[in-house]
């Protein structure tokens, strides 16, 4: 993706987000917490103009950011082919201007990266490896599967949310580029991430990680394949991820529901937007009832104990509810909480969005519980 993000070394890309743990109080429900979160870490984050229309519940560090977004002017997503469409400035790309014109300070980053390929039927697919510096291991490893519909977006875009589980968790943490649609139809990226997922089973030990303590986690479109990744370890009779960790997840096709409805114009990510991923990714709309689209609709008994956070203003609220319910009928443990007043994509921009730093140390607490 040719943007602002790109521009930088990966050497300072890994010190964009790495935050201090906050505590949490969980509990097992089939009903999802709501979180609403002080406003304060960065009072300088003031936005330019009134809450959008699509938004009016928005923190005013989550305006900032998407003003920023809005400022450079990109066409919108699904007006443009999947080629061009990577080259629109990120979330990201927006946080980082926000950090370097604010003049946050972003600490140290706690871990080493290293890159790995690997062969997957009909090709291969890289691998970044986060490896905390603390201590010398065994570490718990967490296979991470980043957004952007099945089309857009890499491991880059997403670094700060890999870097943060992996420094607050302390573990490995392995993140997937798994091939991107148009020219990788579904269920490519499902079995690529599944063939990662085999891969770190197989390698944990020379990782410095520990094979009895794998979990999984993903955002969005990566959050339906950390799912698909439990389901298909459960039917292959393969070990099973200790626990499950998805973020805003793309669990079911149905564009209708009331968070569609609601925020069918919100940015970072919109309705409009979703029906491009889907033609792009599935062959026919018909495939968008396959059980691995329509996580609602598979079968879910036997899934490892489950973390779904959710964000207030964003077309996908709905899904991760509607999956929660669904995990907990089917007996999974599930634990689920919604922030409020930010939008798709927060997850990762704990430098400048409180509620980011919070769900992200709410993840990193329910994956060290399942570590134990």
């Amino acid at each position: 993706m040719k943007s602002n993000l790109l521009k930088l070394s990966t050497a300072a890309l890994a010190l964009v987000i790495s935050i201090s743990a906050c505590t949490n109080d969980t509990k097992t429900t089939n009903t999802t917490d709501t979180v609403t979160t002080d406003s304060t870490a960065n009072a300088s984050l003031k936005p330019a103009g009134p809450p959008p229309e699509w938004g009016q519940s928005i923190k005013p560090e989550m305006q900032a950011v998407i003003e920023k977004l809005t400022s450079y002017g990109d066409k919108p997503i699904e007006t443009l082919s999947a080629a061009d469409a990577r080259k629109n400035h990120t979330p990201t790309d927006a946080v980082m201007a926000l950090v370097e014109a604010n003049k946050i300070e972003i600490p140290t980053a706690k871990v080493d990266t290293a890159g790995k390929d690997i062969e997957v039927t009909g090709g291969k697919i890289h691998l970044r490896i986060y490896t905390p510096k603390s201590v010398d291991g065994p570490y718990p490893v967490i296979v991470y599967y980043h957004g952007g519909g099945f089309v857009i977006a890499n491991l880059d875009v997403y670094n700060a949310s890999a870097q943060a589980l992996a420094e607050q968790v302390n573990a490995v943490v392995v993140s997937v580029a798994y091939r991107l649609a148009p020219d990788n139809k579904f269920p490519t990226a499902h079995n690529d991430a599944f063939t990662a997922y085999e891969w770190v089973i197989k390698n944990a030990v020379s990782l410095k990680g520990d094979p009895a303590k794998i979990a999984v986690v993903g955002e969005s479109a990566g959050g339906n394949l950390a799912a698909n990744v439990s389901i298909a370890a459960r039917d292959k009779n393969i070990m099973v991820p200790v626990h499950q960790v998805l973020v805003y997840p793309i669990a079911q096709a149905n564009m209708n529901t009331e968070s569609y409805k609601m925020y069918e114009n919100a940015k970072p990510l919109n309705k409009a937007m979703m029906t491009w991923f889907t033609k792009n990714y599935l062959t026919t709309m018909i495939e968008g009832q396959d059980p691995k689209i329509s996580l609602v609709n598979a079968k879910l008994k036997g899934l490892p104990p489950t973390t779904i956070i959710t964000a207030e203003i964003d077309p996908l609220h709905d899904d991760g509810t509607m999956l929660a319910n669904k995990l907990a009928e089917a007996g999974v443990k599930v634990n689920s909480r919604n922030y409020e007043g930010v939008t798709h994509e927060f997850f990762g921009m704990a430098a400048v969005v409180p509620e980011a730093k919070a769900a992200q140390a709410y993840a990193a607490e329910q994956l060290k519980a399942a570590f134990k």
